[in-house]
């Protein structure tokens, strides 16, 4: 994960809070988003039934709003859940760091740096949110599977 470090600086700079962690984590993932969406776009500009829309004289409007926008949602959907586990991961990593979100609130990384402290008396305080995370986070890549299944089902792996 390159992109990390540039989170850890931006956390450096910015306070301990959910919105510095979303800002951080959108500025350095947004690129892959939007290179996934156009390569979505360009492979649909290409095929007939847009070709055919040009053809009958619909307008640019028309072909994103009625083909382009209906067509590439589903890959969008698929893409941000297959994304969501990554993203928490490295928020618990920054929380982990110390860099993650402040005191008021909790994450698993939190979690699990508390209880490295006391790891010999109390485990389960690492075992339990790990354990957790990583049930969590199979989920999440499950989910991202069965829905890309879902939605296109003739590109089952």
């Amino acid at each position: 994960m390159p992109y990390l470090l540039i989170v850890i600086i931006l956390m450096a700079i910015m306070e301990r809070s959910i919105i510095g962690l979303f800002i951080a984590l959108a500025f350095v993932s947004w690129l892959t988003v939007a290179r996934v969406v156009r390569g979505q776009v360009q492979s649909l500009s290409s095929s007939e039934f847009i070709q055919a829309a040009k053809t009958l004289g619909a307008t640019n409007q028309r072909i994103i709003l009625k083909h382009l926008i209906p067509n590439s949602i589903g890959m969008i959907v698929i893409f941000t859940t297959i994304r969501v586990p990554s993203f928490i991961m490295a928020e618990a990593f920054l929380s982990f760091l110390g860099l993650g979100i402040s005191a008021p609130m909790t994450s698993w990384g939190e979690l699990v740096q508390n209880g490295i402290a006391t790891f010999v008396e109390y485990p389960w305080k690492v075992f339990i949110p790990a354990i957790v995370m990583t049930i969590f986070l199979l989920f999440m890549n499950f989910l991202g599977d069965g829905l890309r299944d879902a939605f296109d089902p003739k590109d089952s792996i």
